[in-house]
C-alpha cells in the first residue's frame, strides 16, 4: 500500500510540473536559447504555485540574466555561478520526499533551495538561455573528498582542449578543475553525450545522456524530450 500511495504521489507531481512547465513556455525556454521570455507570466506564474517571496526571486533571475547579456561568457558564469550559490542547501528528501530529485530551475527558484543536482541543472539551464553552447558545458558527478561523499558540479570548457572551470555551491568561488584536487569526477553529460571519467579531463564518450534515468525525467517534466537539443560540433 505503501509503495502504492508513493506511486501515486510520484504520477501526481509530474502531472502538476507538466502543467506547470506548458504554463511558464519551459518548452521554449529550453529549445530555443536566448529567446525572449515573457517575464510577467512567469513571475506570476511562480508566485501563484510558490508564494510571494519566490516572485522575487524569479525577478531576479530576470535581472541575472538581463545584466548578463552581452557580456563575455566567462563574466556570464560568474553571474549565473554568484546567483545560484546565495540559494540554500536542502536535501532532497526534506523538499520532495525523494531521495535523488533532480529538480527543474523554477522548482529550485521557487522552493528557495536545493541539493548539489539542483544547483548545477539550474545554472546549466540558464547559461544556455544565455546563449553558452551545450558543448561548452558538462553536469559532472564528481566524489568530494572533503565531505566524503558523492557530489555535483558543472564544468564550463572555453575550448575543447582547455582545463575546465568549475561552477560549484561547496567552494563558491570559480576555479580550474586543476585546482580543486578534492574532486574526483565519476562520470558527466550534456544535452546530447555522456562520458565516464578516470582522471581530470573531459573523459571517454560513453554514449547518449538518455542513458540517465533521472536526466530523462527531468526532460519529460520540462516537456524538452521531443524538442532538438543543441547539436555538438565534431572535433
Amino acid at each position: 500500500m505503501t509503495a502504492k500511495r508513493g506511486r501515486h504521489k510520484r504520477y501526481l507531481k509530474v502531472c502538476q510540473f507538466s502543467i506547470m512547465a506548458l504554463a511558464l513556455g519551459f518548452s521554449c525556454l529550453y529549445a530555443s536559447p536566448t529567446q525572449t521570455l515573457d517575464a510577467n507570466h512567469i513571475t506570476a506564474a511562480i508566485e501563484s504555485r510558490y508564494g510571494e517571496r519566490a516572485g522575487k526571486r524569479v525577478r531576479a533571475w530576470f535581472k541575472v540574466l538581463d545584466e548578463s547579456q552581452g557580456l563575455s561568457e566567462k563574466e556570464q558564469i560568474v553571474n549565473v555561478n554568484n546567483f545560484f550559490n546565495l540559494f540554500r542547501f536542502v536535501d532532497d528528501i526534506k523538499l520532495w520526499g525523494d531521495s535523488n530529485y533532480w529538480a527543474s530551475p523554477m522548482e529550485f527558484i521557487g522552493v528557495n533551495g536545493g541539493d548539489c543536482e539542483d544547483f548545477s541543472i539550474a545554472k546549466y539551464f540558464t547559461l544556455l538561455q544565455l546563449g553558452v553552447p551545450d558543448d561548452k558545458m558538462r553536469i559532472t558527478m564528481v566524489k568530494a573528498t572533503s565531505v566524503n561523499q558523492y557530489h555535483m558540479v558543472l564544468a564550463y570548457y572555453e575550448t575543447p582542449g582547455s582545463v575546465p572551470l568549475v561552477l560549484d555551491n561547496l567552494d563558491r568561488a570559480i576555479k580550474p578543475a586543476t585546482q580543486r584536487t578534492d574532486l574526483i569526477p565519476v562520470y558527466s553529460f550534456n544535452g546530447r553525450q555522456l562520458w565516464l571519467n578516470k582522471e581530470k579531463g573531459r573523459g571517454v564518450l560513453a554514449g547518449s545522456s538518455e542513458r540517465l534515468e533521472k536526466w530523462n525525467d527531468l526532460k519529460h517534466r520540462l516537456g524538452v524530450e521531443r524538442l532538438k537539443m543543441p547539436k555538438l560540433r565534431l572535433e
